[in-house]
């Protein structure tokens, strides 16, 4: 490690500690040249995942996109915000497991589609009204009478 003060690349680690949720290696260190501490931190170098919409554009995954839809399918509904959290969590999780560099919007959505059908139908209902576009009512009852036939 270069010293920020000095530039020179001689020094020793004097304390590490665990930060971050045990994301991230904080380290002090002194130069043994010019004798002045600083900290730097380790930290694993994510490669970032990317959403292939459906005009076949791609985005980076953002995490708060996905809580927004989530959210307001759920504003004014009795779903938790706990809840609503762990949905993101969860999606992130299967995301991390199963999706190296690519997935399509298709696969976020109807996970968390899933989930909102599992916890509250009114809200899945409007998350699914914006992410299948629908046009009209038919679209509308079509749904809610496919959601109603599952047990």
């Amino acid at each position: 490690m270069r010293c920020p003060y000095c530039k020179t690349e001689n020094d020793k680690v004097i304390d590490s500690r665990i930060a971050n949720e045990g994301t991230v290696i904080r380290r002090r260190r002194e130069c043994e040249v010019c004798g002045r501490r600083y900290t730097t931190y380790e930290r694993i170098e994510e490669v970032p995942l990317f959403v292939i919409k459906k005009d076949l554009r791609r985005a980076i995954y953002e995490r708060a996109k996905a809580l927004a839809g989530i959210y307001k399918a759920c504003e004014k509904r009795p779903v938790p915000l706990e809840e609503q959290d762990k949905i993101a969590d969860d999606l992130e999780k299967m995301l991390h497991e199963k999706y190296d560099k690519e997935v399509s919007s298709r696969t976020i959505g109807e996970f968390i589609m899933q989930r909102l059908a599992k916890i509250d139908q009114i809200a899945y209902v409007r998350f699914a009204s914006v992410y299948r576009e629908f046009q009209d009512v038919s679209h509308f009852m079509k749904e809610i009478k496919t959601l109603l036939s599952k047990p």
